[in-house]
């Protein structure tokens, strides 16, 4: 009986420090949207996925591709930074990495109230716009800042 003893689960500080200290070793959550052209790497790792590049006069489009079916394209300037976003496919990405320093009012903006109830979410503000909807396993949306836009993109490329 006392070797069952030694084998029971680890007391709860020893247990805490084992969960702190993997969330430590965690990778970092990647800024995307405002971010520069080394943030959609991290998003490719982050979301375990395979990226397709496509250049079109005065900005690139980097599509990344998870094993789950989610695409995720983001749009960068030809100085490299991420302009817009967009996202299909059965669950939603990550908004919190893919928003990044725009989470806070993206979210602030989602928890009022809002016609469209829980399938449609529109915030525009100054400097950031984001269109979500879906179902379950039919998720889709964009999101961008206007200020980054370059001068020949329209929005409705944003797709």
């Amino acid at each position: 009986m006392r070797t069952l003893e030694r084998l029971l689960p680890l007391p709860a500080l020893t247990l805490g420090s084992l969960i702190l200290g993997s969330l430590a070793l965690a990778p970092p959550a990647a800024a995307s949207l405002g971010a520069d052209i080394g943030s959609v790497e991290a998003d490719r790792v982050v979301l375990n996925g395979k990226v397709a590049i496509r250049n079109i006069a005065g900005y690139e489009v980097r599509e990344i591709t998870t094993p789950a079916g989610v695409h995720v394209r983001e749009y960068l300037t030809a100085g490299g930074t991420v302009f817009g976003l967009s996202w299909q496919g059965p669950v939603r990405p990550d908004l919190r990495q893919m928003l990044g320093s725009y989470y806070a009012r993206y979210a602030q903006a989602a928890a009022a109230p809002h016609a469209g109830g829980h399938r449609h979410l529109a915030v525009e503000q100054p400097g950031l716009v984001v269109e979500s909807n879906g179902r379950m396993r039919a998720f889709y949306g964009r999101a961008w800042d206007p200020a980054l836009l370059p001068a020949n993109f329209q929005v409705a490329d944003l797709r």
